[in-house]
């Protein structure tokens, strides 16, 4: 990491139903039409699944049940570096609604990659792979 860069420390929800997982697409930034995980950064104090909790009703207006840490990214964006901590995630109640997003799928493990993901959400994306898939519901 250089050190000039800011660090920017985020948590990411992977949200998994049936088989699938939830993605979505920024609609805003930098970044703008790349896919990623739902999640944001977390506020000074607070616990990674109290700010996962925060950021899906936030983003999505749905209530999330925060399981397993699947892993922490840390990956060197151009103007930043990310540590991204990411935990399997199943939906309490609601449907997501996007309110920050430009557009949402439910994708199958093995279709994740038709969608262009962001460079640090590919690694989730090959922990995920690694995972046992019979663990999620």
């Amino acid at each position: 990491m250089l050190p000039h860069k800011k660090t920017i420390e985020v948590v990411a929800a992977i949200i998994q139903r049936n088989g699938l997982t939830f993605s979505t697409q920024r609609g805003y930034g930098e970044w703008k039409g790349w896919w990623e995980f739902p999640g944001g950064k977390m506020e000074a104090g607070e616990e990674p699944a109290e700010a996962l909790r925060r950021e899906i009703r936030e983003e999505l207006s749905a209530e999330i049940t925060v399981g397993d840490r699947l892993c922490t990214v840390e990956y060197d964006y151009p103007r930043f570096h990310l540590i991204m901590h990411c935990y399997l995630c199943s939906l309490k109640s609601g449907e997501p609604t996007l309110l920050e997003h430009e557009d949402a799928r439910w994708l199958p493990i093995d279709k994740l990659d038709t969608v262009n993901w962001l460079p640090a959400d590919e690694e989730v994306i090959s922990r995920l792979r690694n995972n046992d898939p019979n663990k999620f519901g």
